[in-house]
Parts: structure tokens; sequence; C-alpha cells
């Protein structure tokens, strides 16, 4: 399949008129063709004035028609077949299957929000009767119903070229939401952006919608996402990537005339807690699994278990041994792009530099464009004096603290900033201790685990993926499973009106 490196603005390609880039094969720094080019000012403007033209049609299709529109999107990026897996495993690096996975991810979120259209609950429709009689004032008339907010920017992933990027959770909740979109893909896989684009923006036509329901913008550097965040037509931002880039367009969002929410998933080390009776009984197996999840996917994933928390003795011991021996089989793996690697490889080296961490455990070497993974430990002492010591190793690093007794484990885990997922390891008999910690692991993340770790975010209505700051922007928001679209709605109360003014929602007597 081919396909340019064009913008799509008002459902038409459109040539990026600013400076051209191409994607790089991660797995041995090749150029890739076509050349790609970024969007000026000018054109990320006629993006968001589409969008906002667009906007007061879209937000009023019924839900019939945009769950419709939801499952045409799904359907035209199956279309895509073999094309979409082979260019997203091309610009990553990630292997066929994982991204065949990541495109069944995308089609389900895309069908699951079909779903919750449909329902149509997200609109908490709400009906509160007048009452004339009331003593000593009238009760007026009152409804309520959660209304769009208006066109918002989704960033692409690098992580998640499909997952989360064109047509990815970020984009699927606001489309279901009623909102515009206006993507700017991710510099690193613009090939698969330019294809999955091309779905959507068929989607659109095929569904008879406004053209300015979705635009896909490319851009090497930083100016199109700062000017689409600046620009006063968008009223809301899904961003997902590295902290410096989350409070970078926080701050752009809270500068403005009118502020506007930024929904940023940021940087999280998803700490693993491990109870002495858990580890008594099942050290082995805890430490096998541990670094299968550290290294799955070259730990590229936002809830890699990159911080172990136990209390000193023969059971930490054993689970050390046992996940030192698994990582040093572990073979290098290519990373999603060159300065992801080199990034990766600098907080490693990071680690090793400290007179506080040792390191026990390191994988394979491979080609100069893969990392081998590596594992570290450290005292509970050490970590509450070294605030560096919590920040994120993006990739298939792990640090373990050491902790002398409980007290300072619970000491060194309530120093934590906020998380994604924190995990438990328990026993029958650890359940007393672990209870004690879980209302102050509630303030710290949006989704704890038992007995498991973090990779694998389920698609669900019941998930959490977000968690207090720096985890998220805003921590009473998740990117993943239905609860998304809330993020992308606001509540509108009618007082008094008459009918022919109502929303047709609100119109029952």
């Amino acid at each position: 399949m081919t396909f340019s490196g064009d913008l799509l603005i008002g459902g038409a390609s459109v040539r990026g008129a600013a400076a051209t880039f191409s994607a790089i094969n991660p797995a041995d720094g090749t150029a890739m063709e076509p050349s790609f080019a970024g969007a000026t000012k000018e054109q990320v403007e006629l993006a968001t004035a589409l969008a906002w033209a667009a906007f007061p049609v879209y937000k009023e299709t019924t839900l019939e028609e945009r769950a419709r529109f939801l499952e045409a999107i799904a359907e035209r990026i199956i279309a895509l077949g073999d094309d979409l897996v082979l260019r997203a495993s091309d610009e990553t690096g990630l292997p066929p299957a994982r991204i065949e996975g990541e495109r069944a991810r995308t089609v389900g979120q895309l069908r699951l929000f079909a779903r919750e259209v449909r329902d149509g609950k997200f609109q908490e429709l709400r009906f509160d009767p007048a009452d004339a009689e009331r003593k000593p004032v009238a009760k007026p008339d009152l409804r309520l119903r959660n209304v769009a907010l208006g066109p918002v920017a989704v960033f692409g992933a690098s992580n998640f070229p499909l997952a989360f990027s064109v047509a990815g959770g970020d984009a699927a909740s606001a489309l279901a939401a009623g909102c515009p979109v206006v993507v700017k893909a991710h510099s690193a896989h613009p090939g698969t952006s330019a294809l999955v684009g091309k779905a959507v923006a068929d989607a659109v036509a095929a569904c008879g919608l406004p053209p300015g329901t979705f635009a896909l913008l490319f851009d090497a550097g930083f100016e199109v996402g700062q000017t689409l965040v600046a620009d006063p037509r968008i009223r809301a931002v899904g961003f997902t990537g590295s902290r410096r880039g989350g409070t970078a367009l926080i701050k752009i969002a809270s500068e403005r005339k009118q502020p506007i929410p930024v929904y940023a998933e940021m940087s999280s080390i998803n700490p693993v807690i491990l109870y002495p009776n858990a580890l008594r009984n099942r050290a082995f197996e805890i430490g096998r699994t541990f670094a299968s999840a550290l290294t799955l996917g070259a730990g590229q994933f936002c809830t890699n278990p990159g911080l172990i928390i136990a209390v000193d003795g023969p059971g930490l011991d054993e689970f050390i041994e046992t996940a030192t021996a698994a990582i040093s089989e572990a073979q290098a793996q290519t990373m999603l792009t060159g300065g992801i690697c080199d990034a990766y490889r600098k907080g490693v080296a990071r680690l090793s530099s400290s007179s506080s961490v040792s390191q026990v455990a390191a994988g394979k070497n491979g080609t100069p464009y893969q990392a081998a993974a590596a594992l570290f430990e450290t005292t509970g002492a050490a970590f509450l004096g070294d605030p560096e010591l919590q920040e994120e190793v993006f990739g298939a690093s792990g640090l373990i603290v050491r902790c002398q007794d409980e007290a300072e484990l619970r000491e060194v885990v309530l120093s934590l900033e906020g998380q994604l997922t924190i995990a438990l390891h328990v026993d029958a008999e650890d359940i007393a201790a672990a209870l004690t910690i879980i209302p102050q692991l509630e303030l710290l993340a949006g989704r704890l685990l038992v007995n498991g770790f973090g990779t694998g975010v389920e698609v669900s209505p019941a998930m959490v993926h977000g968690g207090p700051y720096p985890a998220t922007s805003d921590g009473r928001s998740t990117s993943v499973g239905t609860l998304a679209i809330y993020r992308f709605l606001r509540p509108v109360s009618y007082q008094d009106f008459p009918a022919e003014l109502l929303p047709e929602p609100l119109r029952r007597s």
C-alpha cells in the first residue's frame, strides 16, 4: 500500500509547508520512505478552524450515527491488513505479533466506545420537575445533560503506535463524546499514523460528517504541538509521553486567555511491594515473573514494574537470585527510537554511577541499536535520601529497595510520587499487614494489583489508567476504559425551558 507524507486537513491531503523528515527504522538507523512535511502555523490554524466549524454539527449527531462512525473507523483499520502491521513494525522495532495485538486492542476500543455511545448513559440525563406549590418560592424545572467540550488535540504516543495514537484511546473517547479531533502524529511512526489517519478520514466521509471532524498533522519538532494547545478553538488535550513534554503543554494551556484541561500521562515507576510470607513461599515464582514483566517489550510500557520494595531477608535474596538469573539471559532488544535508546542507556549509567546503588544483573548486549536489561539494588535509607532514585528510566531497568523492617518499608512507600499502578504480592499471612497500607496506596495510584504486575492494561469499564501527578496531570481521570469519555464532557443545566427549546434528549415530560 502506498501513501504520501501529506497532512490530512478538511478531508483532503495537503502537503505540509514546514520542514521535512523521515521515519527512522530503529533496528538499523536507516531512513524510510516517503518523506513527511510538517505543518505550518497557518495549516494548524486551518485544521482547528475546520474542527470548530464541524463541532456544532458533530456534537449533535445522534447516538446511533456516532456509534456507526466509530465502528466505521474500526472496520477501515482492519481493512488495512498486513500493510499496517509491517509498516508499524518497521517504524517501531516492535515484532509483528505485538502490532497485531495492539491493532486488536485499538479496534476493540473503538467498538467498546460505540457500545458506550449507543447506551447513552454518559449523557447523565437528569430531570428535576418544577413544583409551583412549593413555599416560600416555587421550584423551577431543571434538566441536565453532559455536552461535548469542543475540538480536542490528541498527541500520538511513541510506545503505542496504534492504541495510544491516531485512533487510540484519546481519539476514540473524544470522538465518542462528540468532539472533533486534531491529531499531532508522533514523528517516530509517521507512516503508521498516515495509514490510520486515512482510515479515519475515509470513515468521516463515508458517514457524511463534516470534514473538519478529523485532522492529522505532522511535525518533527514541537511547534505544531505548541500551536495546537495555544489555539483558542482547541478545548482539551490528550497526551501520552514524557513528564517534560506533558508539563510544557500544561503550562501553555494554563496561560491561555481561556485555560483548558490537559490530560497528560507522563511518568510512573509502578512500585511492587513484596510481603515476607509471599517471598518465603513464592520467591522463585515471583522473581521469574518479575523478570518477564520487566523485559517485556524492552520495558517500554508506562506500567513497567520499575521499583521493587521489600524487607531484607532470605526470601528477598532468593527473589533477587532468580530475577538476576533470568535477566542475565535476556536478549538485548531494539527500542522504539534511537533517542529513547540513548536516554535509557544514560539512565542506566546514572544508576550504575551512584555510590548508594549496586548493579545485580545485566542482560546480554546486542547491536548498537539495542539495549540490555538492567537490575539494581539499594537500601531503604539510601532511597529515602536521594530523590533522583525515584526518577523513571524508561525501559527494562528495575531498582530493588532493601528495607530494614516493615516501618521503613512503609516510609519508603509513603515517600513515593503519584503512580499509575502499585502491586502487592501477598500470601494469606500477609493480609493483615497489607490492609493497613492500602488506604495510603489509594492516594498514590490509580490502579492497585494483588499478585501480579501492571503490564497489560485491560480495556474495560472498570479500568483506571491514570493516577496522581506526575503519573498523570489529573488523577481524577483515566485514559483507558469507558470512563475516559468523561474527560471531554461538561454538564449543562437547563432551567424552565419550553420543550421546543430543549435538546432532544431532555424533552421527555
